[in-house]
């Protein structure tokens, strides 16, 4: 607590996601009204994308950070956060901004800032891959193929639309050989175009590619994807916008560890960010280790 009595704070920015003046005026706008002062500032740099500027912040004794930018950015920070008492509150500043999406967590700037003052704290579970947190998801193949595929200034110009492009191009790839482990199970052993790893279900446009996900149930749910052509890809995409119970060419588990391996290196992402290409993607759970400001009936 700040002199005051109230939580000393602190705003981690994305300055290329966002209109970083508009977005200092509104918090403190909103943390004035509430009698609690003004946050440290803080701006990610490519080689800082925010865990670091997250470890400085609360040695420097904030109490609960602020972070506007894309799905990048929030990672980044929740790495940093992850295993302590610091809640985050996310202002979405990116295309995907699904974390948000998913926690319920407004779009516009003064309502998600409200959340730190009058909204709620959900403990959420995290994943780790290579070291690295993901509060999302984590995907080897189609998915992270799409990703690489579509450029910072078609995201810019169409939003989510310009994934859609971007898969378009990926549509006719070759499968992967890979063997999927789950905990301890007997591994399976699937020609597929896409393992993801998810913590939540919702993905860009609202699309409900895993309904049963929650961030705070302790699991993963897994989706082995194995289109086979196009048509396969069609009779998939319509089950999922009609909410099918079991959508063809997907088989979902759920697990708190999973090791995919392939046959030959794929390409790989964590909340949309590519990361390196490799033969296996390791993902452990690290249940409700992260605490998110969420609206008061969500917390």
């Amino acid at each position: 607590m700040d002199d005051a009595g109230t939580p000393h704070c602190a705003m981690v920015v994305n300055p290329v996601k966002v209109d970083a003046g508009q977005v200092r005026a509104e918090v403190t706008r909103v943390l004035a009204a509430a009698g609690w002062s003004e946050p440290d500032w803080y701006e990610t740099t490519a080689e800082e994308p925010g865990a670091g500027l997250v470890e400085q912040a609360v040695r420097a004794g904030a109490r609960l950070v602020f972070v506007c930018g894309g799905d990048g950015t929030v990672r980044s920070c929740a790495g940093a956060l992850a295993g302590s008492d610091v809640p985050m509150a996310v202002l979405p500043g990116g295309t995907g901004n699904l974390l948000a999406a998913n926690l319920g967590i407004p779009t516009d700037t003064t309502a998600a800032a409200r959340l730190a003052v009058d909204g709620g704290r959900r403990r959420i579970d995290v994943g780790e891959v290579d070291g690295e947190v993901f509060t999302v998801m984590a995907g080897m193949g189609f998915d992270a193929h799409m990703l690489g595929a579509t450029p910072e200034p078609l995201k810019a110009r169409l939003g989510w639309f310009a994934y859609l492009l971007g898969g378009a191009r990926r549509l006719r790839d070759r499968p992967m050989r890979v063997t999927v482990a789950l905990d301890d199970r007997t591994p399976l052993r699937r020609r597929a175009r896409s393992v993801l790893v998810a913590n939540v279900g919702r993905l860009q446009g609202g699309l409900d590619l895993l309904p049963d996900a929650q961030p705070d149930d302790g699991a993963f749910d897994v989706a082995v994807v194995t289109p086979r052509s196009l048509a396969d890809w069609a009779r998939l995409g319509a089950a999922l916008l009609l909410r099918m119970d079991r959508p063809p060419r997907m088989e979902v588990h759920r697990c708190r560890a999973v090791t995919v391996r392939s046959v030959g290196h794929q390409a790989r992402e964590l909340d949309g960010d590519v990361i390196d290409s490799s033969a296996r993607l390791r993902a452990t759970l690290r249940p409700r280790s992260l605490t998110v400001c969420v609206p008061a009936e969500l917390g």
